[in-house]
């Protein structure tokens, strides 16, 4: 009976210590960061997302596209996630200060769309916090270190390839093949990533890519008469995807929200406590820099 005592002790105090340095610890060293700025305090990263973004990550939650697309970019050592163009770093814990809950997703039934935003064309990429961050929203972002919980919507589960309404992060703004950067658009073909892109993506996954699981949110898009003008907004579809004459397919309110998520997903700000990949070096280039170690 003696020996009960200081068994059940050192038994109590193993896992006190073990939940301590496991969770507790870790959960106060990186519950507590704050968003990364400069002297000046005007590169801010990373900022709260739009109004229209965060509805759109609620979207994407929504419709599940969190158990088919990851947004974590592992490191290399761990994957080939950067191999593949999916980021030009692994992603970090400050990437996520904002993001409530954080949608790190376990599976990849299609490509990872942490950077998707970052692969739109030049025009339409939306701005990094760095570079849209005013003074103002700096130190409101410097204010909120716990992190406000940001609106990442979730896409369609049934399939979607990364993002459900707002194509840019569906599973299908993600294709198969990681892309660097976007490809020329063929004559009538929207650019790739970009928002009309998305939008297609979205609405007719097969349309883009014939080898693509992801379901169609048709759901997500409305049919209507044309009244006088064609709106600015209507799908581009062609053959059996396209409406009857006189008819338009355009994008509803829980569409737009979504691409404008998809499109906001960008790790690539540099970050001190996380090593950018290193640029390729030139074969010519390298023996040089070789002889100049020696």
């Amino acid at each position: 009976m003696k020996g009960l005592v200081p068994l059940f002790i050192g038994l109590f105090g193993t896992f006190a210590f073990s939940w301590i340095g496991l969770t507790v610890i870790p959960n106060f060293q990186i519950g507590h960061l704050d968003p990364q700025m400069d002297e000046e305090g005007t590169d801010v990263y990373p900022a709260p997302k739009s109004g229209m973004a965060e509805h759109g990550r609620r979207v994407y939650v929504a419709n599940g596209c969190v158990y088919c697309h990851s947004e974590q970019v592992r490191a290399d050592y761990a994957a080939s996630d950067i191999d593949r163009k999916w980021g030009e770093r692994r992603s970090a814990p400050r990437d996520y200060i904002f993001a409530r809950p954080v949608l790190l997703g376990k599976m990849r039934m299609g490509p990872d769309l942490a950077n998707i935003g970052a692969r739109a064309p030049a025009g339409e990429q939306s701005a990094t916090p760095a570079a849209s961050a005013s003074p103002a929203a700096s130190s409101a972002a410097g204010a909120a270190s716990p992190a406000p919980a940001s609106a990442f919507a979730g896409s369609p589960s049934p399939g979607p390839s990364g993002s459900p309404p707002a194509a840019a992060s569906s599973p299908s703004v993600a294709s198969p093949s990681p892309v660097a950067s976007p490809s020329p658009a063929a004559a009538g073909e929207p650019a790739k990533y970009s928002e009309a892109w998305q939008h297609r993506h979205l609405y007719s996954p097969r349309s883009i890519n014939l080898d693509s699981n992801m379901p169609a949110y048709r759901f997500l898009y409305e049919k209507r008469p044309i009244n006088g003008e064609r709106s600015a907004d209507a799908l581009e579809l062609s053959g059996s995807e396209a409406p009857p004459d006189g008819w338009e397919i355009v994008p509803s309110y829980d569409a737009k929200c979504l691409v404008a998520y998809l499109m906001s997903l960008d790790q690539s700000h540099p970050l001190k406590e996380v090593k950018s990949a290193a640029p390729a070096t030139s074969p010519a280039a390298s023996p040089a820099a070789a002889k100049g170690t020696k």
